[in-house]
């Protein structure tokens, strides 16, 4: 059986989650005679793995070798995908804490492995100050050298987008949902733009819309693409912060653009500027030493 459509299956397959398949991938990765396995002589020993690691597999074995399940797999695989196995997979990617095993993409995906990459990440709901300040710093020397990653929110995802097409640059945004859904739906237009001239990413599969534990999911991707990460107005407990923390437990340079103390939004940033994050000031901040 071929590797990479298996994976493609088991990302598609319900029941597993991100640690079932990351015990897929490793136990894959130590299979020497793979292809000799049929599609039914795998079901045995993946559930015998998922059992011994204390997950549920009632689901799985219902699930793959299901017709459902594999006309899934051919729907997805009429559009742009790729593997943990592949080349063209990020290599940054891979250093992350339960790395994705399948992307699935619009766009140009000669985009995905450009660096260094500048994450750009904050509220939905930013203020003026937060417009400004994002303005004055993610200028177009900083687009010039950095390809800028966000997730498409609405706010400041959707100004970090923005800026890297007004500046003439390059930008990939990670989605939370499948390709087939815009959310939020206000921005439908710049995601239908950014795969004509860009790129867009997802880890979730055709038919999957936002839910909750998606976003917080996708954020991981965000840090984990990056070198830079630079987040502009937070709340505390926000999703800025826990892409923050990510990237900080990746080894990656985290900013944040100081706010007014007397701000709910700019809680969030200040308090990783006191735990040590580098404060962005202006453009300099930005292009100055970069990690690769």
């Amino acid at each position: 059986m071929d590797k990479r459509e298996f994976l493609l299956r088991i990302k598609l397959c319900p029941g597993i989650g991100l640690k079932g398949e990351s015990l897929i991938y490793d136990w894959l990765l130590q299979q020497v005679h793979f292809a000799s396995y049929s599609l039914a002589g795998l079901l045995q020993p993946l559930a015998a793995l998922l059992r011994a690691h204390r997950l549920k597999t009632s689901s799985f074995i219902q699930h793959f070798l299901s017709p459902e399940l594999s006309e899934r797999v051919q729907a997805n695989q009429r559009g742009g995908w790729i593997t943990i196995l592949d080349a063209e997979y990020p290599a940054q990617l891979k250093e992350i804490f339960l790395p994705p095993i399948v992307l699935f993409f619009a766009g140009k995906l000669k985009f995905l492995t450009k660096i260094p990459v500048l994450g750009i990440v904050g509220s939905r709901k930013c203020s003026a100050y937060a417009v400004n300040s994002l303005k004055r710093t993610v200028t177009a020397p900083v687009v010039k050298q950095y390809l800028i990653v966000s997730g498409l929110a609405a706010g400041v995802d959707t100004l970090g987008h923005q800026l890297a097409l007004a500046h003439q640059g390059q930008t990939v945004a990670v989605l939370g949902t499948g390709l087939d859904h815009y959310y939020p739906a206000a921005n439908r237009a710049l995601q239908q733009e950014l795969v004509r001239h860009q790129l867009v990413i997802t880890e979730y599969p055709l038919g999957f819309g936002p839910r909750r534990y998606q976003f917080v999911e996708r954020n991981r991707i965000i840090a984990g693409l990056c070198q830079k990460l630079l987040v502009v107005e937070a709340r505390q407990k926000s999703g800025s912060l826990i892409t923050a923390s990510l990237a900080l437990q990746s080894n990656r340079d985290v900013l944040a653009i100081p706010g007014n103390i007397n701000s709910q939004l700019s809680l969030g940033a200040n308090e990783l500027i006191a735990a040590g994050a580098q404060p962005c000031i202006d453009t300099q901040d930005l292009l100055g030493r970069v990690v690769l």
